[in-house]
C-alpha cells in the first residue's frame, strides 16, 4: 500500500503527520516502527494519525505513536502540529479546534501570528494516573511538592516530582542539563518498576524564576529534541516547589516553549511554533 504523510516538527520534536480522513490507514505496530526509523523509513519522534471525530464534543481524532510502535496518550509539541496540518490542507478554517484524543478532550488555538497555543488540561498529581507505586518510599516535601526518591543502579538516588499531563513524568532538577545524566539514567528511570506504564523523564535546570532549561528522555521514543508535556510538567513541578512563577520560557535543545499555569486545579496552557518541513509518499 501507498501512504501519504507530511513531515512536520515542533521546536525539534518530530512527527509524520497521516491523514487518515482521506485514505484508509491500518498499520501494526511494526510498520509505525518503519515509518519512524530515521534509516529505514521516513524518520520520526512520534507518528500522528487524522482522523474523524467519534465524539460529538470534537471536530478530529488525533491518535499518537511512538517510534517503537506503541500508542501513547499525549504529546503537546503533536497537538500543535496537529493544528497547522488541519489548517494547511484546509480540512477546518477555524482558529479554535477542539480535539478528541485518547486522554481527553483537548482545546486548541492558532494565533494570527501563526504561533498555536494548546489548552492542556489541569495537572494531575494522584499516583493512580501517573502508574507510581511508592510503597515503602517516604517522600521529602518542598513547597507544595513530594519528592520522591528512586532507588538507581550503583546506588545513586534521584528525587523525582511526579505529575501527570495527559501522560506520566517524573522531573528532577539538576545543576546544568548540559552535563545531566539524561543517557544513562533516563532510560532507567523510564523502565523503573515502580513505573506500570513507564514514565517520561525529565531533567531541568533553573536558570531563573521565569525561565528553565530541560531535556526529556521520553517514553518509547528516547531523549528528543523538545517535549511539549515534560515541560508542561517540568514548570508544574518548579511552581509547586516554589521555584518558579507563571508563566516561564522552557529551552530545550530544539527551540523554546512557553507555559502558563495558574495554580491548583487551573490548566496548562502551552505555546509555540510548528513547522511543515516536507509531503510525501511512501510504499509499505
Amino acid at each position: 500500500m501507498k501512504l501519504k504523510f507530511t513531515k512536520m516538527h515542533g521546536a525539534g520534536n518530530d512527527f509524520i503527520v497521516v491523514d487518515a480522513i482521506h485514505q484508509q490507514v491500518a498499520l501494526s505496530a511494526a510498520q509505525w516502527r518503519q515509518l519512524a526509523d530515521r534509516r529505514f523509513g521516513i524518520g520520526a519522534d512520534q507518528i500522528l494519525i487524522v482522523e474523524k471525530a467519534h465524539s460529538p464534543e470534537a471536530q478530529f481524532r488525533y491518535r499518537i505513536f511512538n517510534a517503537d510502535g506503541g500508542e501513547v496518550e499525549h504529546c503537546g509539541n503533536g497537538a500543535r502540529a496537529f493544528v497547522k496540518f488541519v489548517t494547511e490542507k484546509k480540512l477546518s478554517a477555524q482558529r479554535r479546534i477542539t480535539v478528541e484524543t485518547m486522554s481527553g478532550i483537548l482545546i486548541l488555538s492558532m494565533g494570527e501570528d501563526g504561533m498555536i497555543s494548546v489548552d492542556m488540561r489541569a495537572p494531575v498529581f494522584e499516583h493512580a494516573a501517573i502508574g507510581f507505586d511508592g510503597e515503602g518510599l517516604q517522600p521529602r516535601r518542598e513547597g507544595e511538592e513530594s519528592l520522591w526518591p528512586l532507588a538507581l543502579a550503583g546506588g545513586s538516588t534521584a528525587e523525582l516530582a511526579l505529575v501527570s499531563m495527559g501522560n506520566p513524568h517524573a522531573v528532577q532538577i539538576v545543576a546544568d542539563v548540559e552535563t545531566a545524566p539524561v543517557a544513562a539514567t533516563g532510560p532507567e528511570i523510564e523502565a523503573h518498576r515502580r513505573f506500570a506504564r513507564r514514565i517520561n523523564a525529565g531533567f531541568m535546570q533553573i536558570v531563573d524564576r521565569h525561565q528553565i532549561r530541560l531535556r526529556v528522555f521520553e517514553r518509547g521514543t528516547g531523549e528528543t529534541l523538545a517535549c511539549g508535556t515534560g515541560a508542561c510538567a517540568a514548570v508544574v513541578t518548579g511552581i509547586r516547589r516554589g521555584q518558579l512563577d507563571s508563566p516561564v520560557q522552557v529551552q530545550m535543545r530544539g527551540g523554546t516553549l512557553s507555559i502558563a499555569w495558574g495554580g491548583a486545579g487551573q490548566p496548562v496552557f502551552l505555546s509555540g511554533p510548528a513547522t511543515t518541513v516536507f509531503e510525501g509518499e511512501i510504499e509499505l
